[in-house]
């Protein structure tokens, strides 16, 4: 063993033990020695002790130093039994804090301390040990308590600022800033600074602190990146586009820095020069093969809103596809080049991805829901027409197909889709509203009741829900579960512009309550002025209250945003009539039917030439 090991033993044991009493002698005449006139005399049971103590102490700090916590345990419990020193209970706290058991490192630990309450290293292992047990709050008083008595204890400074980062944030910054006025600029107390700081949104102290580590490291490039994304974050463009062009200025092929000066002008809506900055990525054999394809789909979906952004879109993705036989890479060339009107090229790559990927509807399902919520139906309908070969199961393809052609008109045609969706997920909303819906355009509304009631079970308050039970209710006639209906929508959404206007037309319809018709519809009007429908429902609403002169504008108005049906013609001609204009009135009667020949009510007028 060598000197400084014993010499580090002792002073571990020594920590906190009693001073030997000082034993004064003198002679008597008899020559023998007397202390208080008591014998003077060595108490060798008590030296045997303290030295058996002293053995097993130091067998157990050498199990300490070989990591044999369990056995030192046992040889400092031997040496306790001896002579129970405040330094063994310490280190047995820390042989069993280092064991993980907690409860009995606490126990120690306050025996110690019990023994010996100015031992700074003992209050040091009680923080750890309610800090390792998550009692952050006892940690904290125990810590605070060290720093009041010694108010230089780095690390116990540290310490405490860790156990306030989650709960009082912005103390674990004031004790970080301390920290920094005794240690001058530290690199991590400014990088857990800047951290913290950037999470309270706090984004110039953030900066300010990233800037001090940029004065001990200049030209660390990570840190100059965290600067970048707080001035990013704050909107300070400017200010984000100077570091990262210092950066790109020494590592102008670096694509995280290129990355970042991309998305500060996509922030700023400039995707043409973000797409300069992705070009240079794009073309770097080392960046990530996913990295691209990330960049390609982000200019996909913004191109789908941005028509002048698909040239970019498409070098971006034939630029993947020169080193990929990726078939969903296929899918997006496909579709790009299909809204540019390339359709025999799309087509050709269309059919590569039924070839690389009949085992996969993902793609189709993905891309098919970007037309859907781009309101490109046509788009979506024709592309799901090619999955649903491959997936006539897939619940999700047969119901973005069954919506599309909803959406485009095409009820009959749109119902077996959206039936069998049903069938496959019966408790899937979109699927019962769309299948509801469905029915009630072709005429079968008692069925189209039941699949909307089974979807206002899952959503009772859903206002577009109960606005298409109302709808079914008054094609069935039945005014007052139609006018119950519509009126429970209103309660919960009294400006939805689509009730509104059911509601009015309903009721103009029948001739009854006009002023509140009216009401409504400007309330629809209000919200979209340039609806056809709403234009419709206002005019005929005046004609109702016989404004013909309010009627024919706002039908004209309907006519010139939606074009001419059957409905609006209709609507025309009788106000015409109305106005004794009945030889045009005939004519508009007349292109009507053309457009709808079911229409009986509408044949007798064209034969009787009267409403």
């Amino acid at each position: 063993m060598t000197k400084f090991f014993i010499c580090a033993i002792f002073s571990i044991l020594l920590i906190g033990c009693s001073p030997q009493k000082e034993i004064t002698s003198t002679e008597d005449n008899s020559g023998v020695n007397v202390n208080n006139n008591s014998i003077t005399s060595t108490d060798s049971t008590s030296t045997d002790t303290n030295d058996d103590a002293m053995d097993h102490f130091i067998d157990g700090a050498i199990n300490d130093a070989k990591g044999d916590y369990a056995s030192a345990i046992l040889d400092y419990q031997d040496a306790l039994r001896l002579d129970p020193k405040p330094g063994v209970y310490f280190a047995l706290a820390k042989s069993y804090f280092r064991l993980n058991k907690y409860p009995r490192a606490l126990q120690n630990c306050k025996k110690a301390i019990s023994l010996d309450s100015t031992e700074l290293e003992y209050q040091d292992l009680l923080g750890d040990i309610f800090t390792a047990a998550s009692q952050f709050d006892s940690a904290a008083v125990v810590l605070e308590g060290i720093i009041k008595v010694d108010s230089n204890r780095v690390q116990t400074y540290y310490k405490l600022a860790r156990i306030y980062e989650n709960s009082k944030p912005l103390k674990a910054i004031k004790i970080y800033n301390k920290l920094t006025s005794i240690l001058g600029p530290d690199w991590n107390v400014l990088i857990r600074v800047a951290d913290l700081n950037e999470k309270l949104g706090q984004t110039d102290q953030a900066a300010d602190a990233l800037k001090k580590l940029l004065t001990i490291d200049p030209s660390n490039i990570n840190i100059q990146k965290l600067l970048t994304q707080v001035y990013l974050k704050a909107k300070k463009y400017d200010d984000a586009l100077k570091v990262v062009n210092d950066i790109i200025q020494f590592t102008p092929e670096d694509p995280g820095a290129r990355q970042l000066k991309a998305q500060i002008y996509i922030d700023q809506n400039d995707w043409d020069s973000a797409a300069k900055q992705f070009a240079v990525i794009m073309n770097q054999p080392d960046v990530k093969y996913d990295n691209k394809v990330q960049i390609g789909i982000m200019y996909f979906n913004q191109s789908l809103k941005d028509s002048t952004l698909i040239p970019v879109t498409e070098k971006f993705f034939k630029d993947i596809d020169k080193d990929s036989t990726d078939w969903q890479i296929k899918m997006y060339l496909g579709a790009i080049l299909y809204s540019e009107g390339k359709d025999s090229v799309a087509e050709k790559y269309f059919k590569e991805v039924t070839e690389l990927a009949r085992w996969n509807s993902d793609g189709w399902i993905r891309l098919g829901g970007m037309y859907f919520d781009n309101q490109k139906y046509a788009e979506a309908e024709k592309l799901m027409r090619e999955a649903i070969v491959n997936f006539p199961q897939d619940f999700t393809i047969n119901l973005i197909m069954g919506l599309a052609l909803s959406q485009q008109g095409k009820n009959t045609e749109a119902k077996p889709y959206l039936k069998k969706a049903v069938d496959i997920n019966p408790g899937d909303l979109n699927a019962l509203s769309g299948y509801a819906f469905v029915l009630s355009q072709v005429n079968e509304n008692e069925d189209a009741v039941k699949y909307l009631k089974k979807a206002l079970a899952l959503s009772p308050d859903n206002v577009n829900l109960l606005g298409t039970l109302g709808l079914v209710y008054n094609n069935m006639h039945n005014d007052a579960m139609s006018d119950s209906i519509y009126q429970k929508a209103l309660d919960i959404d009294s400006t939805n512009a689509l009730v509104n206007n059911n509601f009015a037309y309903a009721l103009s319809e029948r001739g009854i309550r006009l002023d509140d018709a009216l009401r409504m519809i400007k309330i629809a009007i209000n919200a979209d002025s340039a609806n056809s429908s709403y234009l419709d429902t206002m005019g005929w609403v005046y004609f109702k209250l016989k404004k013909y002169d309010l009627a024919k504008e706002y039908i004209k108005k309907a006519i010139n945003a939606g074009g001419e049906s059957a409905t609006t013609l209709e609507h025309l001609g009788d106000i015409e009539f109305k106005m004794g204009n009945k030889k045009e009135a005939k004519t508009l009667w007349q292109k009507a039917y053309k457009l709808d020949t079911s229409n009986t009510d509408l044949k007798s007028k064209i034969e009787k030439g009267v409403i």
